[in-house]
């Protein structure tokens, strides 16, 4: 049985450098992401809250009241609070900006190397040898006096 032509498209697509580098890039981005995040929550935060007054951003929430129903209990006995966790919201945004400052400064010095490389091709087409000069009488004349000599 003979194979759809589409299969050998959709090999040459997913061998092909774009797909590849997607997928590269994405599990380094996780990655990284990671990394920010540690940055962010045990290196960045503690440090800030040290100008609060010590807060734990972790802690920083607003507890909402329970409107309808009986408070949930858990295993314990325990009341489950419902909660708006906007210490966690603020981590995030810090790590979000500390992300989006790294990509900032990686886009800006690829394009700076994909501009040198482009001024390199430039400057390299530029600087190509000059066409050979026309040659002088002497050559012609001796050129023509060769072939009629071959001529007879």
């Amino acid at each position: 049985m003979k194979k759809p032509a589409w299969i050998d498209e959709f090999i040459a697509f997913a061998v092909k450098g774009n797909a590849m580098a997607l997928a590269v890039g994405t599990i380094i981005g996780a990655a990284f992401s990671t990394i920010t995040k540690s940055l962010t929550d045990d290196i960045i935060m503690p440090i800030i809250a040290i100008f609060m007054g010590g807060i734990d951003f972790s802690e920083m929430k607003i507890v909402l009241p329970r409107l309808f129903g009986d408070p949930v209990l858990d295993g314990a006995g325990n009341e489950i609070l419902n909660t708006l966790n906007y210490g966690n919201f603020i981590s995030a945004i810090i790590n979000f900006l500390i992300l989006a400052l790294v990509v900032f400064f990686l886009v800006k010095s690829l394009n700076k190397m994909a501009e040198i490389g482009k001024k390199k091709e430039e400057e390299a087409a530029a600087a190509e040898p000059p066409a050979p000069p026309a040659p002088s009488a002497e050559e012609v004349l001796l050129t023509e006096i060769r072939d009629l000599l071959k001529n007879k």
